[in-house]
């Protein structure tokens, strides 16, 4: 299959479907973190009609679309204003919407839980994400993962572990996503992919796209 990554720096989804044989190629603004020569610098939406069987946007930026952020839209944080938010809101949703509806049979676009006013926005044919854990995959961490499907099967968990007893210090080890403390790194190690969670993906939505096509 021929399979882009869209919005990532890591590789870790695009190194996956590579080990099993598919022509992968990743795509971000930024350079790819591992030097890889299959990545394409650039905007994603540029390259959604190159004739691809699988797309997964894997990073797109979401702060202004999730729950979590949703505050800032009526109380913006210093040195930003309430246009800057909503508009950062419409160019989220923009790019989300460009990928939702790229020319290619199967798209997934991982985004969280969004808000009303971002859903309020979206196409109105866009389904309710599956919601996945790390943990149902093999990694030792919590943080919960929103696929937006179109064309692809709902993952299935591979490795479900045993969550830690609430408090403890292991839990607390699992939470490290939610608990980075704010540095100019933070963003990138909040939206890092699980190697569970990408090997799942290559596996079960790349052995989907070769059926679906033979």
């Amino acid at each position: 299959m021929r399979v882009l990554i869209g919005c990532e720096t890591s590789g870790v989804m695009r190194r996956a479907f590579s080990e099993l044989g598919h022509d992968t190629w990743s795509c971000d603004l930024l350079p790819a973190d591992d030097g890889s020569n299959r990545h394409i610098r650039g905007d994603v939406r540029d390259h959604l009609g190159d004739g691809w069987d699988l797309l997964i946007v894997a990073h797109p930026p979401c702060t202004r679309l999730c729950n979590s952020g949703v505050r800032w839209l009526h109380n913006p944080p210093p040195g930003r204003t309430l246009a800057d938010m909503w508009r950062e809101l419409d160019e989220g949703v923009a790019l989300f919407t460009t990928c939702w509806r790229a020319p290619i049979d199967r798209v997934a676009v991982e985004n969280p839980i969004m808000h009303r006013h971002a859903r309020e926005r979206m196409p109105a044919n866009l389904p309710r994400p599956q919601i996945v854990q790390p943990w149902w995959f093999g990694d030792r961490a919590k943080k919960a993962t929103g696929f937006y499907l179109r064309g692809l099967p709902r993952l299935s968990p591979t490795d479900k572990l045993t969550l830690p007893p609430t408090g403890s210090d292991e839990a607390k080890r699992w939470e490290a996503v939610h608990r980075a403390p704010p540095g100019p790194d933070r963003w990138k190690f909040r939206s890092q992919t699980f190697a569970g969670i990408a090997r799942a993906c290559a596996s079960q939505w790349g052995g989907y796209a070769l059926e679906a096509a033979a």
